[in-house]
């Protein structure tokens, strides 16, 4: 009876503690919504008052010293990307490397007549049909004929041209021109649509022209090299390529290919990268198998249609192949996206919604897209983290009381994710203070102290390290850096989670707010063995393409601070014991790579690296000595990959400076 009783009172509570939370949620829902709709009403109040100010007078007469103003900002606002003289005097010299180099891969680029022969009279073992497709729209008469004059032009003959035409009664000149050109060469076909589509739906009409068993996407006021498909036809002979992409530069409207603006040189397949950045855009040709159940472009993204069809075929290629060189010229004018992409605001929502629909197309849930300050098309992508596993920190360390102390404060203070443990490294410390402060440290259940005994090999104390960790991701740290963003643990952890990715790196600053680390590059730098991209350059920058401002897939990170998960650490040997201090970090990721992993880059993940203040530089002596040991070594193993080239960096680029200069 009193176990009745006990019972029921107990439901009784359960029932009023239900109710009192769902008032107190009933009460705070009715706070939100009045301040909802305050903010709506107040929203709506301001909205009325700018449009009264761009309606006056006085707004149309000040828009000479706006223009100013907005100049003045943005110049500013440059320069402040530059990080002072010494970034200004690095931007204007690769700005001085850039001029020259354009003349290289303009119209000096096209094969002579004894080349556009040899090209043309070339037989491919295969038998391939380009269906362009250019879609029309209202086109400037110069701006139809170049672009229908340069694919006329290619010595790959093997082609067919589909325009479909949805321009307006006021330009029946583009149908005029189209039918003079039919009737010069039978592989271009026309059809003027009854009405315009939008570009999604007058592409797909052109597509619905194609009979070619490869399908190429080409814009109506833009520009081919002469030599593109014949490269392509290269790319699928000797690759069995069934998605192709080149290098692009975007051009003055009204003047030739050679008026560059930028030159845009491009990684090989990165899925992050696209995922973040649709930096394979021009000029894409793909087998029309790959379109087998699907639409080419979709109108729900019209304005990114381009971005939502790549992540697709991309997804089901075999083999996605890059071309390096710099075949397509983007004709920039007033209202096109390669001018301004305000001139197209709706494309930044296409964007988002087709990276949104990729990513739920590949399992992933709950997780967010923001632009970054790069460019509005140019995302962050915070991915959802499974469970409250636990992260594993490995510490290395020998002395340096000071710089261990700042490293471990920084990430008991500041970390927002708790679920971790520190496994400290000990390695012949000699001082009674270091020895004190392990003893203090240790109280927190968090922290253990291990020793290692024997000289100096990061890779065995690494190794060491991990082997006595608990968790499920393991993230080696050195002992001369500092957490920055709060969230660091959890931004590397969101993507050591994913299944194809191997290990994953942070970014790194010097204390002066300079770049040590944002990726490694292979072959980079005096040793041609690895080095770190954007070296020294402020922390302000953009980067190259807006690199410093996304996460994306390179070759390697540095160990200073690597994520990985500890089954594959495990799977992969762990560090190579004979890089014994340098490279070894390098080595581990080119492995994880070898074996089907992708590494990824984030610079959301932020620290400081107050670099070689534990173990001094390897620029002398012994030091030095053993560096050229270590850079040999790490030359002979991986000699086919160095000489092939890091494939998320690109041939074009010096590999004697760390800012993406370009060959002279």
């Amino acid at each position: 009876m009193e176990r009745e009783k006990q019972k029921q009172m107990t439901e009784e509570e359960m029932l009023r503690h239900y109710r009192d939370a769902y008032e107190r949620e009933r009460q705070k829902n009715q706070v939100l919504t009045a301040k909802l709709s305050d903010a709506q009403q107040k929203e709506a109040e301001l909205a009325g008052k700018l449009n009264r100010i761009k309606g006056s007078i006085f707004w149309r007469l000040s828009k000479p010293l706006r223009t100013f103003v907005h100049w003045a900002q943005r110049t500013r606002q440059r320069l402040g990307y530059y990080g002072g003289p010494k970034g200004i005097a690095r931007k204007l010299k690769a700005k001085s490397i850039e001029r020259k180099a354009r003349t290289q891969h303009g119209t000096l680029s096209f094969p002579d007549a004894e080349e556009a022969k040899r090209q043309r009279e070339y037989k491919f073992p295969r038998k391939i049909t380009f269906s362009i497709l250019m879609p029309l729209y209202n086109t400037p008469e110069k701006f139809l004929r170049q672009a229908i004059e340069s694919v006329c032009a290619q010595t790959y003959g093997g082609w067919q041209l589909c325009l479909a035409d949805g321009s307006d009664v006021e330009h029946t000149s583009v149908k005029n021109i189209c039918q003079e050109y039919v009737a010069k060469d039978a592989r271009i076909f026309y059809r003027k649509l009854s009405k315009n589509e939008g570009i999604s739906g007058n592409t797909n009409k052109c597509f619905a022209m194609a009979r070619g068993n490869y399908i190429a996407l080409f814009d109506h006021d833009d520009v081919l090299h002469p030599s593109v498909l014949f490269e392509y036809m290269k790319a699928i002979c000797e690759k069995g390529a069934d998605y192709i992409y080149c290098d692009e530069a975007t051009f003055k409207g009204n003047k030739t290919i050679d008026d560059m603006i930028t030159l845009h040189f491009k990684p090989d397949y990165a899925p992050d990268n696209l995922r973040a950045n649709n930096y394979i855009c021009h000029f894409s040709a793909f087998d029309r198998k790959l379109l087998e159940g699907m639409q080419l472009f979709r109108s729900e993204f019209d304005g990114s249609q381009d971005h939502d069809m790549i992540l697709r075929l991309t997804d089901r290629a075999n083999c996605v192949v890059h071309v390096p060189k710099l075949l397509y010229y983007w004709r920039s004018h007033e209202g096109s996206v390669a001018a301004d992409i305000n001139a197209k605001s709706y494309a930044i929502d296409a964007a988002k919604g087709a990276v949104a629909s990729h990513l739920r197309e590949q399992g992933f849930e709950n997780f967010e897209i923001s632009s970054t300050k790069a460019f509005e098309t140019i995302f962050q992508i915070k991915y959802e983290i499974k469970g409250n596993p636990l992260v594993s920190i490995v510490i290395p360390n020998k002395d340096h009381l000071e710089d261990l102390s700042r490293c471990i404060n920084s990430i008991t203070e500041k970390s927002t994710y708790e679920n971790y443990e520190i496994i400290v490294v000990e390695n012949n410390s000699i001082t009674d203070e270091i020895f004190d402060y392990y003893k203090k440290i240790q109280e927190n259940p968090k922290i253990k102290v291990v020793t290692y005994q024997g000289g100096f090999n990061y890779s065995k104390i690494c190794n060491l390290g991990v082997s006595k960790t608990q968790g499920a991701y393991v993230l080696l740290l050195n002992n001369d850096t500092e957490v920055i963003t709060l969230d660091w643990i959890e931004e590397l952890l969101m993507y050591a989670q994913r299944s194809d990715v191997g290990a994953v790196g942070a970014k790194l600053y010097y204390p002066d707010r300079t770049i040590q680390h944002a990726g490694v590059v292979l072959g980079l730098g005096q040793h041609r063995t690895a080095g770190h991209s954007h070296y020294r350059v402020s922390s302000n920058n953009l980067g190259y393409m807006g690199r410093l401002c996304y996460a994306q897939n390179v070759m390697a990170v540095t160990g200073a601070c690597l994520m990985m998960r500890k089954e594959v650490f495990d799977k992969l040997g762990g560090l190579d014991e004979s890089f014994e201090v340098s490279l070894n970090d390098v080595d581990l990721c080119i492995r994880a790579w070898k074996a089907g992993y992708v590494n990824v880059f984030t610079p959301f993940a932020e620290l400081y690296h107050y670099e070689s203040a534990s173990r001094g530089l390897d620029d002398q002596g012994e030091k030095a000595q053993r560096y050229e040991r270590e850079s040999a070594a790490f030359r002979a193993k991986w000699k086919e990959l160095l000489e092939a080239g890091d494939p998320y960096y690109n041939p074009n680029f010096s590999l004697d400076r760390s800012d993406f200069a370009l060959k002279v």
